[in-house]
């Protein structure tokens, strides 16, 4: 269960204001990450963009004596050039090492982004990890994933936008002085010109989160679109049924209801910005007018006109990319926000139960008791007070029609999810008494919706027991055990073949050959249960025969669980559950079961007669 905890939403206007800077407190944290990540980079581009803010000031006084310089030559009796040319040289030479810090900063900029990206990735990789599939499996929950997801590689620019800031704040404040040094006023009026502006930016910035945040299940129902509109895997079926108009029409009711929301808040952003963006102009121009008058009376040279000009318009740019550059960090925050929100979230795995260690061996093998269990947020329940016995060695067959609880089943005994009543029992204590992670680490299993990794055929092997990975001797003896060796041998690059069609070098394989590449996976498991939830669906009836034989032969001595729905493999197990709405109705061997002439016989018949004449 997941421990979420709520904000207590601001009140009146003043909190609502000091509520929208709230996520700015995340950037501390998130400098911390991009230091840690890289830091000599780090420490360089600080120290590049320091000296690089004083540049422009600098600059501009050089024009100021260059310009000042000028007019004292029109008006000397001897001319002599050296100071003009020197001052010309410090200007030539300013610029060079201004660009080449500038070169400097954004190379930096860059690593670092994807150093920080990186490891922002590994980390939501490893916290995804630890998320209860129940969790996964609720779309209030996905969708804070989802967000968070999308954080590890947007966020990269919003490094460069608050290193940007500090350094224009410096040549802002030597901006500053340097306006005060020559006439105050010209500081409140530089003020006015922005203030307005970014007071509507701020605003729209925080409704535009709101938008995309409110629309994040819409934005995940278009991706969903999009992958079955245009994707290899849906290709066949898409053609088949005539898809291609109904996706799209469905893609664009929601795209149109995403557009209108998006049109409205631009339009009303578009609109109030222009406004504000007249004040502004109208403080700079007055301040302009200012400047020009005190040149007019000669209060000031030609060379501190353009000096206080360049200055002033230099100074109304730079706060303005400030505010506009501070609306767009703190939208970005938000976003950030919900990245650190999901790795800060915690998982109440506390069952209540204190911690015992894993035992060595199985002894005895597992137990239901009295188990009931209903999905969260629903009413029915799977199962009603079921009870059985899975001994130590035993190679145990589910049987049942769909939806009979048999893969929830599987999910309990894994500890996907807990019973809502009832007991499993591990040599006679409850299994919720183990460590989670550890006592899953005793099973080995490939479920029929196994995952295709578009990544080598020997890694697609090796995943049933990752530390293996690099032994190939125990791969193709895994192959060998699956049939999966004959689908490797036809492969161009043998089992450093990628597989999929998702990359440039990948092959697709039939669904047939996936599911003998998967099945391999079990045969790496050194797992003391090994469980096998109808893998073997793709294959044909001889092909499932040998897979099985095989698997029978190489489990022996360990506890093994069969789901299928071909009753020659399910012959083959050692005992057979046969369940029903939830119940276990039947249980015994094939030949018991067959005696029995219930639900068992009965399904086994109506199989059987598809092969008769």
């Amino acid at each position: 269960m997941k421990k979420d905890d709520t904000q207590e939403k601001p009140k009146n206007a003043f909190q609502k204001w000091v509520h929208s800077f709230i996520s700015l407190r995340y950037l501390p944290r998130f400098f911390s990450l991009v230091y840690r990540s890289s830091p000599s980079y780090f420490m360089a581009n600080v120290a590049l963009r320091l000296v690089n803010a004083a540049f422009p000031v600098i600059l501009l006084w050089v024009g100021k004596e260059i310009i000042d310089e000028v007019i004292n030559l029109t008006q000397a009796t001897t001319v002599t050039y050296e100071r003009l040319f020197m001052l010309i040289g410090i200007e030539i030479g300013l610029v060079i090492l201004g660009d080449i810090f500038s070169r400097l900063i954004t190379l930096t900029d860059n690593l670092m982004g994807a150093l920080y990206g990186n490891a922002s990735s590994v980390e939501l990789i490893q916290k995804t990890a630890r998320v209860e599939i129940a969790d996964l499996e609720d779309s209030e929950f996905y969708d804070k994933l989802e967000r968070a997801r999308r954080q590890t590689t947007s966020r990269v620019a919003l490094l460069s936008s608050v290193l940007s800031q500090v350094q224009d704040i410096i040549t802002i404040v030597s901006l500053i002085v340097a306006l005060f040094y020559f006439y105050p006023i010209l500081i409140i009026l530089v003020i006015l010109s922005v203030i307005p502006s970014f007071v509507n930016e701020m605003k729209f910035s925080k409704e535009n989160y709101a938008l995309q945040s409110r629309m994040t299940p819409e934005r995940r129902e278009l991706d969903y679109m999009r992958m079955l509109g245009a994707s290899d895997i849906t290709a066949k079926e898409v053609k088949l049924f005539g898809l291609a108009d109904f996706i799209s029409d469905s893609f664009t009711k929601v795209a149109d209801k995403f557009y209108l929301e998006t049109k409205k808040l631009a339009i009303k952003s578009t609109y109030l910005g222009a406004l504000f963006h007249i004040i502004s102009d109208m403080a700079y121009y007055g301040a302009y007018v200012f400047i020009i008058m005190k040149a007019v009376v000669v209060a000031i040279t030609i060379g501190e006109l353009t000096f206080l000009a360049g200055s002033f318009n230099k100074l109304r740019k730079q706060i303005e990319t400030i505010f506009s550059r501070f609306t767009s960090i703190n939208e970005s925050a938000l976003y950030l926000k919900d990245y650190f929100e999901f790795i800060d979230m915690e998982f109440d795995n506390d069952t209540g139960f204190e911690l015992y260690p894993l035992p060595q061996e199985i002894k005895h093998g597992f137990e239901f008791v009295d188990v009931s269990f209903k999905y969260p947020n629903t009413k029915k329940k799977i199962f009603d007070k079921i009870s059985f016995t899975l001994h130590k060695g035993e190679k145990l067959a589910l049987v049942g029609k769909n939806g009979s609880g048999k893969t929830t089943l599987i999910k309990l005994l894994l500890r996907f999810y807990e019973p809502t009543a009832g007991r499993i029992l591990l040599d006679g204590v409850d299994i919720r008494h183990f460590d989670k992670a550890a006592y899953q680490q005793l099973f080995g299993a490939i479920f029929q919706d196994f995952v295709r990794y578009y990544l080598t055929a020997k890694v697609n092997i090796a995943v049933g027991n990752i530390k293996e990975a690099d032994n190939l001797d125990k791969i193709k003896e895994a192959a060998t055990l699956s049939l999966a060796d004959e689908v490797i041998e036809s492969l161009k690059k043998g089992y450093d073949q990628e597989l999929g069609k998702r990359f440039r070098k990948g092959t697709e394989l039939s669904g047939g050959q996936w599911q003998k590449i998967a099945i391999a996976r079990a045969y790496m498991s050194q797992s003391p249960v090994v469980i096998l939830d109808e893998p073997t669906s793709a294959l044909d009836a001889q092909a499932e025969y040998e897979v099985f034989q095989r698997f029978m032969g190489l489990t022996e001595g360990r506890t093994s669980i069969i789901i299928s729905h071909r009753f020659s493999t399910v012959r083959m197990a050692d005992r057979i559950l046969v369940l029903e709405h939830g119940k276990i109705v039947e249980h015994g061997t094939h030949h018991e079961l067959m005696k029995n002439d219930q639900l068992y016989a009965q399904l086994f018949d109506l199989q059987a007669e598809g092969y008769r004449d």
